[in-house]
């Protein structure tokens, strides 16, 4: 009985399994940004109590979204053993549970605002294959062992090879179609097509900045080994966000709406958007669920047209203080009317470090603010701007514990040396970043083994919108040794440093690293 229970829960793995890549594939040909494995996974984020997801996101960092996925698919596959042991144990029971889970994959991709007509092709795929699938796999079981004398059937080799056989070919095709669906999808044909012919406009001078294009200063860099580049790669860029599977927008079809309190809406398409003045600036962005220390943070030259132009042209009506942006896939965030309107480079940006923007990073059109946690600035794939109060509307995060407003912290990161790390003795670099967008870093200070605060060198400033380099060159003995690290921004605010969580506007605390001279 153990050895039959062992293939029924293989049967009912891979019916469901088939089913489930069946849909993926489908989703993937039909509605790419959208599947039902996504939307009930985006379904459970969405409901997930904010200490898991801050959990989350400081346990595994950038790959939260691949251990949730894999955790999805680990789900599905105890149910789909369940279900099959139920389907041979009493007939229909199994394609019950998978009727059910169909039935919640449709309800899923009805709930989610990137709905569709076609989108629904995929939950149903995944519905009739896994019912018909598991009923046949199971019956097949047992014409090889009878669950009754009622079912008939006689155990033998033909039984026997007619069940195998299914099972192999439901898992080769399982296989094969899986990898169909993960290349369609990591083409995202349509979207990449659509990148590659875009040809970005050369930035220009406008009435409210002087220089078009930004300019690195010399002396930015300070040309410490282990530090971080100045300017982060795109494909270093660190990614977080709600989105499970990256959407694909057409360049095409896509709009940009201002709407709520304005003297009147605009819409805005992606040429006439490209047609616009665009400035580039160097622009920090840094995640509020960044640790002490963390690597959620990253410094690119952004290329847009500034939002104040936008708002300015809808005409911002008295007594609004919040700009409500909303992604194609449903994610608000609250952003400070001053912060777009004031200024400082905030940007609808097309363009990043010289290319088009990437599609992990929003493309075609995602926003930039410059002292901001992205939670409340940086929407990807950005389809609407709505003005309106704080009293009025709530974003995202503001109803999961998170601030409305969050400004970033005057922070700082010790690069070099790295945490228990061996370095030769003699003198010490040490090296790495400080910050504090749009308020800009006027000194930082390190101290080793708890003595006095001493000043490090500073990197020339690119904008008080950027993050700045610092460096050390402090003399140790051979031992163990602890340095600190401390940052003071141009309004003359030192970095706190008592420790606090992320939650709910960003950690606080001195980053402190342990490392051993010889």
């Amino acid at each position: 009985m153990r050895r039959t229970n062992g293939w029924a829960a293989l049967s009912g793995l891979v019916a469901v399994l088939l089913a489930v890549i069946a849909a993926e594939l489908t989703a993937a040909l039909v509605s790419p940004s959208l599947s039902p494995v996504t939307a009930v996974g985006s379904i459970v984020i969405d409901v997930l109590p904010p200490g898991v997801k801050d959990w989350a996101i400081e346990t595994f960092g950038t790959a939260d979204k691949l251990v949730f996925l894999g955790t999805m698919f680990l789900i599905i596959a105890s149910m789909a053993a369940a279900a099959g042991i139920l389907e041979y144990r009493w007939r229909r029971a199994g394609a019950a549970v998978v009727l059910a889970f169909g039935l919640a994959g449709i309800a899923a991709v009805a709930a989610r605002p990137q709905s569709s007509t076609p989108a629904f092709a995929a939950p149903v795929v995944a519905l009739v294959l896994g019912v018909m699938l598991i009923s046949v796999m199971i019956d097949r079981l047992a014409a090889w062992h009878p669950r009754t004398a009622a079912d008939g059937g006689v155990p033998g080799p033909v039984a026997r090879r007619r069940f195998l056989v299914g099972v192999g070919v439901g898992g080769v095709v399982a296989a094969v179609s899986g990898a169909a669906a993960a290349g369609v999808r990591n083409s995202q044909s349509l979207v990449t097509v659509a990148r590659e012919q875009i040809s970005l406009p050369r930035p220009s001078a406008s009435a409210n900045r002087a220089s078009a294009a930004a300019v690195l200063p010399a002396g930015a860099d300070l040309g410490v080994d282990g530090v971080s580049p100045l300017v982060t790669p795109n494909d270093n860029y660190y990614r977080i966000d709600t989105a499970l599977v990256v959407p694909v927008v057409d360049p095409v079809t896509w709009r940009l709406r201002v709407t709520g309190m304005v003297d009147r809406e605009v819409e805005l398409t992606f040429d006439e958007l490209l047609a616009k003045p665009l400035i580039e600036s160097y622009i920090t962005l840094a995640c509020v669920s960044n640790v002490v220390g963390g690597d959620l943070i990253g410094n690119a030259k952004w290329l847009g047209w500034p939002v104040r132009d936008l708002l300015a042209m809808a005409g911002v009506q008295e007594g609004a203080d919040m700009v409500l942006s909303r992604s194609i896939d449903g994610f608000t965030a609250s952003t400070p009317l001053e912060a777009m309107t004031d200024d400082r480079d905030s940007l609808i940006a097309v363009g990043m470090n010289g290319e088009t923007l990437p599609v992990e990073h929003g493309f075609p059109v995602r926003l930039v603010v410059p002292g901001l946690y992205g939670f409340v600035s940086a929407t990807k794939w950005v389809t609407e701007l709505k003005v309106t109060r704080y009293d009025d509307d709530v974003a995202y995060w503001s109803t999961r514990g998170w601030s409305e407003r969050g400004p970033v912290k005057t922070s700082s990161r010790i690069d070099v040396p790295q945490n228990n790390s061996t370095v030769p003795a003699g003198t010490v670099a040490i090296a790495g970043y400080a910050w504090a967008q749009h308020r800009g870093i006027e000194r930082v200070e390190v101290r080793v083994d708890g003595g006095r605060w001493q000043s490090a060198r500073l990197g020339t400033e690119i904008s008080r919108d950027t993050w700045r380099q610092f460096s050390a060159d402090i003399q140790l003995d051979p031992g163990s040794h602890t340095v600190q690290v401390r940052a003071v921004d141009a309004t003359g605010a030192v970095q706190v440093d008592r420790v606090a969580p992320v939650t709910p506007d960003g950690a606080t605390g001195l980053h402190t690293v342990s490392f051993t001279v010889s």
